[in-house]
């Protein structure tokens, strides 16, 4: 039982698995992370596989983690109400996050397990030191499923889902063009891999020309000079090469995913670096012979503390462009600065 939460919580293809194959013994289900993309998209997959009609008001009740924080005992109310036909409800919980109310009825429910529910919880980045999610995961009854951006992995799994679902191939050169510029977030990853098959629909083949055409965000050369001017420390060409790509209306999100992507190699890079000689020049790192070098200066460079903070911070950033989305391109020039001037 611990064994399979361990690993479901490291590895995509294990979550899919859990998804898929859904227990009794775990009727609770927390799905949070930071790509809120995966976690809809996971959340709609538990819902799905229980059984329950999502459509039907007496069956699937939808609540917000705030109704809750206010009234906890509803939660309770809606978990012990018994369907008039003697099968399985769902409790779908949105929003979730620190709402001491909710936490308060969370605790409850893992400890009484009502029967004939489950109870589905969509959060958003929960710390490892967030109560809600270490009641889950030391709770015998519930799983917590973390949704990370995607690695490699992952995107090629999708990459290779939604040309089965269009019936159509990619070449090489253009799959890892793909892999570069997909991966920050699952729903917005879908929509560019669906909307690419719609553009190139009657070729035989996806290519490099039609990536370019049908992905708005693919800028691989520039956000290259981005990514290795903040990690390198490059004021100069930071700036410079983050004018040019707003001055080209690269979206924002653009940039800060392919940053954002250069830091996760470098914090599995550091984890690395005590168990292999060489690790740039590894076939698992990934990294493109014309930029090893600056990876691996960037390595001596910056901790794993740094690196974690630097990946908050992003984070932050992505949160904040969004919800300020007048002076967007200020703030991430800003925390782009800010994150360069580091090592400097």
């Amino acid at each position: 039982m611990d064994w399979i939460r361990l690993v479901a919580k490291k590895k995509a293809h294990d979550v899919n698995g859990f998804l898929n194959c859904l227990s009794g013994t775990y009727p609770i289900v927390l799905i949070y992370g930071p790509d809120k993309g995966l976690v809809s998209e996971r959340a709609n997959i538990f819902a799905k596989n229980t059984g329950v009609n999502v459509n039907d008001p007496f069956s699937t009740i939808h609540l917000d983690a705030t109704d809750i924080d206010h009234d906890p005992a509803r939660l309770y109310d809606e978990a012990c109400t018994i369907s008039l036909f003697g099968n399985h409800r769902l409790i779908w919980i949105r929003n979730a996050g620190v709402q001491k109310g909710l936490t308060k009825a969370v605790r409850w429910l893992l400890q009484k397990s009502p029967e004939q529910v489950f109870i589905l919880i969509e959060a958003g980045d929960l710390k490892k030191r967030a109560i809600l999610r270490q009641l889950v995961e030391q709770a015998g009854n519930a799983m917590a499923l973390p949704c990370y951006s995607d690695d490699i992995y992952g995107i090629d799994q999708l990459i290779d889902e939604i040309l089965s679902k269009f019936d159509m191939r990619i070449a090489l050169d253009a799959r890892a063009l793909l892999r570069k510029n997909l991966g920050a977030d699952r729903r917005v990853s879908r929509n560019e891999l669906e909307k690419l098959c719609l553009y190139a629909k009657g070729k035989d083949i996806i290519n490099l020309e039609d990536i370019a055409e049908a992905i708005s965000d693919v800028s691989v050369i520039s956000q290259d000079e981005i990514t290795d001017a903040v990690i390198s420390g490059n004021l100069s060409t930071l700036n410079n090469s983050l004018e040019r790509q707003i001055e080209d209306s690269t979206p924002l999100f653009s940039i800060l995913s392919a940053v954002q992507r250069q830091f996760q190699q470098l914090q599995e890079l550091r984890f690395l670096m005590d168990n292999a000689a060489s690790i740039v020049t590894a076939p698992k790192s990934q990294i493109d012979f014309h930029r090893q070098k600056t990876v691996e200066k960037a390595l001596s460079r910056w901790s794993a503390k740094q690196i974690a903070h630097a990946m908050e911070r992003l984070h932050n950033t992505m949160l904040e462009s969004r919800k300020h989305a007048g002076i967007a391109s200020s703030i991430v020039r800003q925390n782009l600065i800010d994150l360069a001037a580091e090592i400097i």
